[in-house]
């Protein structure tokens, strides 16, 4: 007698969870508002190899609106890292293009991650983190 009493617990269990999984995957509507947003531009683009030198700002723009503030823009060494020009990083008044000012040097490769591992914070209003994004270029000699 306890053996079917056990085989019945068990097939409820194991249908409570086959209905709190897909319950889970059907909670968060699939829309622009609840998905990541994502880069759609850059200046300079990625991949460019005769980026001019002076060039004072670097501008990335989102897919969506972001939360003021918050970015995280990641080297993966010194020497491809730009460094920090006049100003502070910022958003455009659209809210989605943020501003990085540098000082380029002529003839060298800059990497920039946008988004990268524990690092996170480009988010936009919903607190949604953006999709990690690679930003290389070369400057011209």
């Amino acid at each position: 007698m306890q053996t079917p009493i056990k085989e019945n617990i068990a097939i409820i269990l194991a249908a409570t969870l086959v209905a709190f999984a897909a319950a889970a995957q059907t909670t968060k509507e699939i829309s622009v508002q609840s998905l990541p947003p994502s880069v759609i531009k850059t200046v300079p683009p990625a991949g460019a190899t005769d980026v001019d030198p002076a060039l004072k700002e670097l501008s990335f723009t989102f897919s969506k609106d972001m939360m003021n503030g918050s970015w995280s823009a990641c080297q993966i060494s010194d020497e491809t890292f730009p460094a920090s020009g006049d100003g502070k990083m910022h958003y455009l008044p659209d809210k989605r293009t943020c501003v990085m000012p540098v000082k380029l040097e002529a003839g060298k490769t800059y990497v920039i991650w946008l988004n990268r591992g524990q690092f996170q914070n480009f988010r936009d209003t919903q607190r949604n983190s953006s999709v990690p994004y690679l930003l290389v270029f070369q400057t011209k000699k």
